[in-house]
């Protein structure tokens, strides 16, 4: 017979819907047009077990974002773990941080970002869990600088200027769907950073980590410190 779930594993589970259905919901609405009826629905379980667990829309919104971030941020640990600094070709890095951002994560961060630039408390909630994943795609970048002898200073520009690149890019490709177009300048700029880590063309082919928005079909629970402090709050601690 198989273990019956116990009800802290229900209980999670059902949040763990929740999350990645609101995920879906902003990047496939947007945060002005989805509500929490659709989310539910999506989720497949009724309003009331929404609001069990979630006390308000905000809450939902920065837990599901803290979900998606903690994914990018398992993810390219996962791309470190799987290539050994000195075996890590740009390639890889590259082509993994556009599929991460151009599978969804781009589009749900431009969703909340409006929200965060007028609403204080909604932005100080979300900035832990934004640094934690910054953090982790700074070293994944440092890991390859450094085998190359270039400084952290010079590295961080080279990863903004990538990243900007790639932001750029998924929003153009709002009105001019064109994937020639930008694998081109894709191409182009890995060419740059080949010649600036002194790398050679054409690194060990392997198959790259599972992007992260095959997050979207793997349920995990939540950020437990965001948890935590809704508790607190909700218990008039602040």
């Amino acid at each position: 017979m198989p273990r019956r779930r116990t009800q802290e594993e229900r209980r999670e589970e059902t949040r763990a819907r929740l999350l990645r259905a609101t995920v879906e919901a902003l990047r496939d609405q947007g945060l002005t047009r989805m509500t929490t009826p659709d989310i539910a629905r999506r989720a497949g379980v009724s309003r009331g077990a929404l609001t069990y667990h979630f006390a308000s829309r905000e809450d939902l919104l920065v837990d599901s974002i803290a979900w998606l971030l903690d994914q990018a941020t398992a993810g390219l640990r996962k791309l470190c773990d799987a290539y050994p600094a000195p075996t890590m070709p740009i390639e890889a890095l590259v082509d993994y941080l556009w599929d991460m951002m151009a599978g969804g994560l781009f589009q749900v961060t431009m969703e909340f970002l409006p929200e965060a630039r007028h609403n204080a408390p909604f932005r100080e909630r979300l900035l832990p869990v934004v640094r934690e994943f910054h953090a982790a795609l700074d070293a994944s970048w440092t890991r390859l600088s450094a085998v190359a002898g270039i400084p952290r200073e010079e590295a961080q520009v080279s990863l903004n200027a990538t990243m900007c690149l790639i932001r750029g890019m998924i929003a153009q490709n709002v009105l001019r769907n064109d994937p020639a177009y930008y694998a081109a300048m894709l191409d182009w700029w890995k060419r740059q950073l080949r010649g600036w880590l002194g790398q050679d063309a054409g690194g060990a082919a392997r198959p790259l980590p599972a992007p992260i928005l095959a997050a979207f079909a793997v349920a995990e629970p939540p950020r437990q410190r965001l948890v935590r402090e809704r508790a607190r709050r909700q218990a008039g601690g602040g």
